[in-house]
């Protein structure tokens, strides 16, 4: 082989790795995107899942970090890559940059939801998930021709979570990549009236179930931290997936993708005579128009208050900053 054979192999082999039987010695690696509500969390959850004990600044735009862990004394650190998309919904086409045709098979979604914000809740889930998937089956349109054999596993692999015998089978629409839903701020949400806690839990249930996702609920407090970081642990790292299951809606939520279903989630909280009424081609279809009854959505524009990234202290370079208020002046 000439050196650039050796080159191109090498290449080859960065760039599809087999991920399910990761050989001794070679590295796990694994990229997470974190999105959701503006001030939601995100960043809060990231530093708790990297053991890190700094304080949580607002992110601008994209950010990025990582994390490692050994599987074994004495073996290469696995890599885990996290990204976080700052400013709500506002700046969604950056989801194009983390997500690519190289890495689109060792990657994942978490999205944080504000519980303490239901009015926004279905339109931030909305816009994110849609640009997500239509930028991710964008690439696998590309993957069919270029390497039809990966856009097969990646296909094949959106069901795993569902038996084919499981009743929902043909009810559910699973997202093209492992996807994770936090609910966040549950410390906020569990003073709200039960009512209204039992129809956002009850709509995040089915959507979690719907996408083929694992859904939980987290607070500030160590030990729902310590639950969501067990399913984002199993993403980055390949940890062992919980088996427990919470859906009682005056506690927290926990469900991992694939063990909840529709006859356990019931029917959408309306009455049968509102339901008659309300015109929807798809279940989720039925399911919005439902919640948003109850919890019409804002028109709220997250860059209003978006500040200018160049006068953020957090990115002071004393040299750039000279020379661009001599420009300005």
């Amino acid at each position: 082989d000439t050196l650039w054979d050796l080159a191109i192999a090498e290449v080859e082999k960065r760039e599809n790795p087999d991920d399910d039987d990761v050989k001794p010695g070679e590295v796990w690696e694994k990229s997470i995107l974190f999105m959701g509500n503006k001030n939601g969390g995100k960043t809060t959850i990231i530093l708790r899942c990297l053991e890190r004990e700094e304080s949580p600044k607002p992110t601008l735009a994209l950010e990025y970090t990582f994390g490692r862990r050994a599987r074994r004394h004495n073996t290469p650190k696995d890599v885990a890559h996290f990204w976080e998309l700052g400013g709500g919904t506002s700046l969604v086409e950056l989801i194009r940059i983390p997500i690519t045709s190289h890495n689109v098979r060792s990657f994942a979604v978490v999205l944080v939801l504000d519980l303490s914000k239901p009015n926004e809740l279905w339109t931030t889930m909305e816009s994110l998930l849609g640009a997500t998937r239509s930028h991710v089956n964008k690439i696998l349109t590309k993957l069919e021709k270029t390497n039809p054999e990966v856009a097969a596993e990646i296909k094949q692999r959106m069901w795993n979570h569902l038996q084919r015998d499981h009743p929902d089978y043909a009810l559910v629409d699973p997202f093209p990549i492992p996807l994770v839903i936090i609910g966040s701020k549950y410390d906020i949400f569990h003073e709200f009236d039960s009512e209204i806690r039992k129809i956002i839990s009850k709509t995040l249930r089915f959507v979690s179930h719907y996408y083929g996702a694992s859904l939980v609920f987290t607070s500030k407090s160590e030990a729902l931290l310590l639950k969501a970081r067990a399913l984002i642990n199993h993403l980055a790292f390949g940890y062992d997936k919980s088996k427990s299951v919470s859906v009682d809606p005056s506690k927290t939520l926990f469900i991992p993708a694939g063990l909840d279903s529709m006859s356990q989630i019931g029917p959408p909280p309306a009455s049968d005579s509102d339901l008659g009424k309300m015109r929807a081609n798809t279940p989720l279809e039925l399911w919005k128009k439902v919640f948003e009854k109850t919890f019409p959505p804002k028109s709220f524009c997250d860059l209003q208050d978006t500040k200018d990234p160049a006068q953020d202290s957090q990115y002071a370079e004393y040299e750039v900053d000279v020379m661009r208020a001599q420009k300005n002046q």
